[in-house]
Formats: structure tokens, C-alpha cells, sequence
């Protein structure tokens, strides 16, 4: 009886572990709040702008000193102003629109796409058919781990990144000019690894909302 009884307690075990990969899955709802765009969208066109308030924040401090009594100090200020809007205009050129990182599962040096990793491109799709995110364009950008070398694993992340808007454009309403493919490679680790280590936490995606 003792030999039938260790089987019965294993089985259990090893399906016990089995919920955990869906629970990695980030549903529609979750993926649209998000990249929902932000800032009042009835007085502007531009979805995803976080620059334009923080620019509407910095006139008025940057105005606030009042260097118009002397002389000496209106010279210092204007010097000053090309310092501090320099490093907020850099932001501005990159993507500032809200983004998610999506655990998309890929096998290793493949772009062949796991059942799992459907499930949540499945989410995706919902979501980005969306009437909250219908206008808006993506930046999707596939990741790798160290596994190889750095041009193998650019070149790879990007035909990953093309596989998910493949599956994206082929299964939802969603039209191929609204998602941008990026390949990133292992230059941006999620979890930071020794070279050559293979992190599935690593092979994933990011998606960025551009904008209208």
C-alpha cells in the first residue's frame, strides 16, 4: 500500500504548478488602463502626451523668480533657461506615452510563439481593438535573454516582435499600421543575468502607446 501511495502525492504536486503560468497573464482590462492614453482628450488630438503638462508646469516656475528689478540677474536667468529646458526636451523625442511589459514566451532561439504566450496576445488583441485604444498607434518591442550573441539576439528580438504583430493583425481588428515592430535584443534585461543565461523572464515584450 506504501508503493501506490507516493504516486497519488506526486500527481497532485506536479499539476500544482501548473496555475502559476496563467497567472503571468495580464488581462484586456488591465492591459488598456495601462495604455490608456492620459490628459484631457477634448481639448487635444495627442494621446499619451505626459511632456505637454510638465512643459505647462515649468513656464510658470521658471517665470516665478523676478529678475526684472536688476539688471545683473536677468543675464543669470536667461542663461540658466537653456540648462533646464535642455534636459526636459530629451524626454520629449523619446517615447513618453504609457507603456506595459507583457510576459510573452518565446522557446529559446526561436520566434515561435508558446501557448502561453497566445493567451496573452489573445488579451492584447482585446485590448487594442479597443474602442479606449482604437486611435492610438504601438511601439512593439521584442526582448531577449544573454543566450548568444548580442547581433544574433537584436536580429532575433525583432522577428519576435514581428510574430506578435503578425498574430496581432491577423486575429483582431487591428490594422497593421497601428503597431510599429522593434527588436531591442538583450540590451534592456528585465532581470539583469550573467551573459549566456537563459531567463524566460527576459524574452518578452513591451508595448508603447505613440500616440495618434
Amino acid at each position: 500500500m506504501r508503493k501506490l501511495i507516493a504516486p497519488l502525492i506526486a500527481v497532485p504536486l506536479a499539476f500544482g504548478t501548473l496555475p502559476a503560468f496563467g497567472q503571468n497573464v495580464k488581462s484586456a482590462d488591465d492591459i488598456i488602463k495601462s495604455l490608456a492614453p492620459t490628459g484631457d482628450l477634448t481639448k487635444s488630438n495627442t494621446r499619451g502626451i505626459r511632456v505637454a503638462p510638465s512643459g505647462a508646469e515649468t513656464a510658470p516656475t521658471a517665470a516665478a523668480p523676478a529678475p526684472a528689478p536688476a539688471a545683473p540677474r536677468p543675464v543669470a536667468a536667461t542663461a540658466a533657461q537653456p540648462r533646464v529646458a535642455a534636459p526636459q526636451a530629451a524626454p520629449t523625442q523619446q517615447p513618453a506615452g504609457p507603456s506595459i511589459n507583457l510576459t510573452v514566451n518565446f522557446l529559446t532561439g526561436s520566434s515561435d510563439l508558446t501557448p502561453d504566450a497566445m493567451k496573452q496576445l489573445d488579451e492584447l488583441g482585446r485590448a487594442l481593438a479597443s474602442d479606449a485604444l482604437v486611435n492610438s498607434r504601438f511601439r512593439v518591442e521584442g526582448h531577449t535573454d544573454t543566450v548568444g550573441s548580442r547581433d544574433h539576439n537584436r536580429a532575433l528580438s525583432k522577428k519576435r516582435a514581428e510574430a506578435v504583430v503578425t498574430y496581432i493583425t491577423s486575429k483582431f481588428a487591428v490594422t497593421a499600421d497601428r503597431l510599429q515592430a522593434a527588436g531591442m535584443g538583450s540590451e534592456q534585461l528585465l532581470v539583469s543575468t550573467p551573459d549566456q543565461t537563459a531567463e524566460p523572464r527576459n524574452r518578452r515584450v513591451q508595448v508603447i502607446n505613440l500616440g495618434t
